[in-house]
């Protein structure tokens, strides 16, 4: 008689095994958002039944939250029992989080330190792989007036044109701006071209009569200021 074999599955928890009490969604709701973890939370966008298995994988798979959003949706597909419309959801999701991070602070926004700006621009191009320049324009009291992107790419003094960096501030008539830019490497040490630029714009910025305040150089978890360094800044 041939012997039979058997191959071994792994067990995977599926969220109907779960007491009704410690499914995510009921979680969500019976101790509030803060209380429930980060996988918790994507389970319960994706609502599918394997959904914290794969709430799992995303994590793993991605890093992040963050590594999360910047993958293709397709991307997401490729995990298993995952379709395009769980996976449009729990994209669209995410960019509800980092548009409350970002867009609604523009509103009144006061620039006290380099750290108020750090903290508005990690959630926008803090985990970015591609090299984001931003310009910031600020009125006569600090308060912001846009925050808009310029260059997305190589940041360096071959590349960006100086009118271009002023051009909006002009237009609009802004007292003051900031310039900042991210490092994928997620190292945020100012290189030779970064301070180059800065010496650039200062000495274009005292030719129109609008203040360079500070160029700061952002990554995921930490910034650097160039005028605390006293990088570019006489």
């Amino acid at each position: 008689m041939q012997q039979m074999s058997f191959v071994e599955t792994p067990y995977q928890l599926m969220v109907r095994d779960l007491p009704a009490s410690e499914r995510p969604v009921h979680r969500l709701r019976d101790a509030g958002p803060a209380a429930i973890s980060t996988i918790e939370v994507l389970a319960c966008l994706l609502q599918t039944p394997n959904a914290l298995a794969q709430a799992g994988e995303l994590l793993a798979r991605f890093k992040s939250l963050a590594g999360i959003l910047r993958a293709s949706e397709q991307e997401i597909c490729q995990i298993r029992g995952i379709g395009p419309a769980s996976a449009a959801r729990l994209k669209a999701a995410l960019e509800c989080g980092r548009r409350l991070m970002t867009g609604s602070q523009t509103d009144r926004f006061v620039v006290r330190s380099p750290a108020d700006v750090a903290q508005l621009l990690m959630a926008e191009i803090g985990h970015e792989e591609q090299e984001y320049f931003k310009v910031l324009l600020l009125d006569t009291r600090n308060q912001l007036m846009a925050n808009a992107t310029l260059y997305v790419g190589t940041v360096n003094a071959n590349h960006i044109r100086v009118a271009e960096v002023f051009r909006d501030a002009i237009r609009t008539n802004a007292a003051a701006i900031i310039v900042a830019h991210n490092h994928p490497s997620g190292d945020p040490t100012p290189s030779p071209e970064d301070v180059e630029v800065t010496r650039q714009l200062i000495k274009a910025g005292e030719m129109v009569d609008i203040e360079v305040l500070d160029h700061l150089v952002i990554a995921p978890q930490r910034f650097i200021s160039l005028r605390e360094r006293g990088l570019g800044f006489s």
